[in-house]
């Protein structure tokens, strides 16, 4: 008898409320949303909040349980929206605060959480403060919430320290009046200074500012930054890659920064509504971007006093290799136990190459890829990684599009590409354009139903039939994979929160565990492998075969059981 997964959509079964469980968070799958990429109302090829407004009822019905906006603040947009030039308000290109409150307003009826990007290691160059630290000159206050400092050699023509961007070059610009900032990112980004008070009190502001439009948390972009070592110590013989390996620099993950955040907690705690379904507030919650050594460090960052969750980067750089996931998993979950936060997983991003392009090249590339690869083996080992990632305990992030199995487009024009970092020949890759590229929704138009112009970067032809409209009710599609696992997930009480797994005897190259009356089985092999029945299918990444007692797994797919006892 040959299985294979439902195409049934899931649909939310709760209220449409978001006062109902406190704790929500724990469980939660939460969307990604990149505004410029996902929807366009007015036709000018660049995506919206109005866009966003418009397809939350796909995301209603797709299962999710929140979604995460990346920026849409006042910006020259340098950097997409990470270069912040003013904190409360919205760039007219995303539309108004109007906007963002009808967003937020119809999130809530549709059962969705709003959690918004907010950027505290840096603004923009054309944030008021900077511009006039650079107008006031040398000994102005303003001067004293960022990072200046005279140059060294003779005459100050040396940046102060041997830091480098994150993007490539020095990590200090000289201004005309031969002072020079830091900026770990772009130029046009400098870093604030939070030794400053002042810098303290305007983001406790901020925060109270989107708490009162409602918003239900916050993703800290480069949570592990705000804080540098005392004085800026060189980096000497310490190398800039080193910071995913075993060391901490003198710009990132400094202790001074839980500081910050315990202050924070204080603040969203006193946001909670009086009532809740449980006898207590629903948390409204951060989340750390935090790129730390180890996940050990991460677990710094969600003790129970500071943060609630901080994206698993340690998971996400894994290969699609039974041994190094178990690892990873069994390491991460230890991390979390002692300080009683969930675990999260993640497996795309607006900042690496998707997983249906990652895993379609040979491991060891890291998490920016150039190439296609064979793409029906990218897709193949991203659905039944999917899989796998939504059966394991805590919360998990999708990023907008995964649902349709989109690949990076690797083929870009130079002419056409955005990202600050292609720019800076000494620095990052420079290839999110990749992962950025408009999502289709239909298989005709100009955009394929992104909006009623063009898109900012193109999309592939390939992508009609990657479409919202050409996968919606077709067996077998990666949307009703996503569909399907995202209701039976919700359905089953013994799936999403949770602090460890029952790992099962498996062959090599298999993963499989318990949870409670679930069982999930991933084949990482290239291989197919027979093994024992665990009960009832209840969706799978490929099609299986069972008789006689036995289940055929196909190479690299996911199996999920109802093992009912």
């Amino acid at each position: 008898m040959s299985q294979q997964h439902s195409a049934a959509p899931a649909r939310h079964s709760d209220a449409v409320t978001v006062a109902d469980r406190r704790d929500w968070w724990r469980d939660a799958v939460i969307y990604q949303v990149y505004p410029r990429s996902f929807a366009d109302s007015d036709g000018d090829g660049m995506g919206d909040l109005e866009g966003v407004r418009s397809r939350l009822p796909y995301l209603r019905d797709l299962g999710v349980d929140a979604v995460w906006l990346s920026p849409f603040y006042a910006s020259p947009q340098a950097d997409a929206g990470y270069d912040v030039a003013d904190y409360r308000a919205v760039d007219p290109m995303f539309g108004s605060l109007l906007d963002a409150d009808a967003l937020i307003r119809d999130a809530h009826a549709h059962g969705l959480r709003v959690i918004v990007d907010l950027v505290p290691n840096h603004s923009s160059d054309q944030h008021e403060w900077f511009k006039r630290a650079l107008a006031e000159g040398p000994g102005s206050p303003l001067r004293e919430r960022y990072h200046f400092r005279p140059g060294k050699g003779e005459n100050g023509e040396l940046p102060p320290n041997d830091w480098e961007s994150i993007f490539g070059g020095p990590a200090w610009t000289r201004v005309p009046d031969g002072e020079w900032y830091l900026h770990l990112f772009a130029p046009e980004q400098p870093d604030f200074n939070w030794e400053h008070p002042a810098v303290g009190d305007e983001f406790r502001s901020i925060l109270r500012f989107w708490l009162d439009m409602g918003v239900d948390g916050f993703r800290i972009d480069v949570a592990h930054g705000l804080v540098k070592a005392a004085g800026l110590p060189d980096l000497g013989s310490h190398d800039q890659v080193k910071l995913l390996g075993n060391d901490v620099m003198p710009f990132f993950d400094q202790d001074g920064v839980h500081d910050i955040y315990r202050q924070w907690r204080r603040i969203l705690d006193e946001y909670a509504p009086k009532h809740s379904v449980q006898g207590g507030p629903p948390d409204r919650i951060f989340v750390a971007e935090a790129w730390t050594p180890t996940v050990e460090r991460t677990a710094n960052y969600v003790r129970p006093d500071e943060l609630h969750q901080a994206f698993n980067f340690q998971y996400l750089g894994t290969a699609w290799d039974a041994k190094e996931l178990r690892t990873v998993i069994d390491r991460t979950l230890d991390a979390m136990r002692p300080v009683g936060a969930p675990a999260t997983w993640v497996l795309s991003n607006h900042d690496v190459t998707r997983h249906a392009t990652r895993f379609a090249n040979p491991p060891g590339l890291g998490t920016q890829i150039r190439t296609a690869g064979d793409r029906e083996l990218g897709l193949r080992r991203a659905r039944a990684a999917t899989l796998l990632m939504l059966a394991l305990p805590g919360s998990a992030y999708l990023y907008q599009g995964e649902e349709l199995g989109l690949p990076d487009v690797v083929d870009l024009p130079d002419e056409v590409r955005q990202d600050p970092a292609y720019f800076r020949g000494a620095g990052q890759d420079g290839f999110r354009d990749g992962c950025r590229v408009p999502i289709p929704w239909t298989r005709t138009g100009s955009s394929y139903g992104f909006g009623g112009g063009g898109s900012w970067l193109p999309q592939p032809p390939a992508w009609a039939e990657l479409s919202v409209e050409a996968q919606t009710g077709t067996p077998g599609s990666t949307l009703e994979l996503y569909r399907s696992a995202l209701r039976v997930r919700r359905e089953r009480p013994d799936l999403g929160a949770g602090e460890s797994v029952e790992w099962l005897r498996a062959p090599e190259g298999v993963l499989a565990f318990r949870r409670g009356d679930f069982v999930c089985v991933a084949n990482t092999t290239g291989e197919s492998v027979t093994m024992p029945s665990h009960g009832r299918v209840l969706l799978a990444s490929d099609e299986v075969t069972e008789a006689d007692g036995e289940t055929k797994v196909p190479a690299d797919t996911t199996v999920w059981w109802s093992a009912e006892r």
